[in-house]
């Protein structure tokens, strides 16, 4: 069978409009600053983030997705929702500069000293004080021009009450990306070594999801979707293609798909050490996780991937 014929009976197509871009703005820094654990990939100052980002939309990437490392982190994780915090001062930059659509990670493991999601009773997350901080800072996200909001702490109800912040802030029409299936996997190592949101005690286990469930996932995503979810996200994706297969069977919202560190660092590290291809296996995951039923894929690889799709 000839390339054109192969081509021409393709049942799935991996397209640069797919990809998301996530980016680390880190406040202490001067100069962009590579991360160990994941080749390639680095960490930006405020004053950077912009031409980072308008170096993803010239390769056609129609969006980015924004993580944020204070200077000063505090129980609460206050940095958060204020408004010339990291985040919101990037978001603005690269609003500015660019046409991208602006997704904001909205989470306050990278805010608060003890590394975990929200405030502490003991030694334990309190959902519902969290999920109040939680519309604070979506609506400092919305008012730094955020076009989308994409709650990742996993609390009880965290969808709903953003939702509910952001209209009677007047942001009715801001998106929510929920990390509606977020899994307590070992795949997201190097991200904490990026955002510097290690626990400094305990893990996360009492809020992700078990490994183990599925029928548990498509009930979270039912919630979110009642609570006003737009777009449902499954995280991690390549150990979890059934989940999204199965979310984009139930339901009709958009799925997104978070191709996460551990999944990036892997593929590097094996083609660093001559074991597979590294663009052949990079273009395949994506092409799975496309074909699993995700309608867009959070990737590190979003750049090259662009790049490699631009050649063809």
């Amino acid at each position: 069978m000839s390339s054109n014929l192969r081509d021409m009976v393709r049942e799935t197509d991996l397209s640069v409009k797919d990809l998301i871009y996530p980016m680390f703005v880190n406040e202490n820094l001067r100069a962009p600053k590579p991360i160990g654990s994941m080749p390639g990939v680095k960490a930006y100052p405020v004053g950077k983030a912009a031409a980072e980002a308008k170096s993803a939309e010239a390769l056609g990437i129609p969006a980015v997705l924004l993580f944020g490392i204070p200077k000063r982190k505090d129980e609460r994780g206050s940095e958060a929702w204020n408004e010339k915090g990291v985040v919101q001062r990037a978001i603005r930059e690269i609003k500015k500069e660019t046409d991208l659509t602006v997704i904001a990670d909205l989470c306050l493991c990278e805010y608060t000293d003890h590394g975990h999601c929200g405030v502490l009773h003991g030694e334990v997350v309190d959902n519902d004080s969290t999920i109040e901080l939680y519309g604070l800072t979506a609506i400092a996200q919305a008012e730094a021009g955020a076009d989308i909001i994409a709650p990742s702490g996993m609390m009880d109800g965290q969808v709903g009450l953003i939702r509910e912040a952001l209209d009677d802030a007047g942001f009715e029409s801001v998106p929510i990306m929920s990390y509606s299936a977020k899994y307590a996997s070992a795949f997201y190592g190097p991200f904490r070594d990026a955002a510097e949101s290690t626990p400094r005690f305990g893990d996360r286990r009492t809020h992700q999801m078990d490994p183990g469930n599925l029928r548990e996932a498509m009930r979270e995503m039912a919630a979110d979707i009642d609570e006003g979810a737009d777009i449902l996200m499954v995280k991690p994706a390549l150990p979890y293609l059934d989940v999204i297969r199965e979310a984009r069977l139930a339901f009709d919202l958009p799925i997104a798909a978070y191709n996460v560190s551990g999944e990036y660092a892997m593929v590097k590290a094996a083609a660093a050490n001559g074991w597979l291809d590294h663009d052949r296996a990079m273009m395949e995951s994506l092409l799975s996780i496309r074909r699993a039923g995700a309608d867009m894929i959070i990737t590190y690889f979003a750049k090259e991937a662009a790049a490699k799709l631009g050649e063809m």
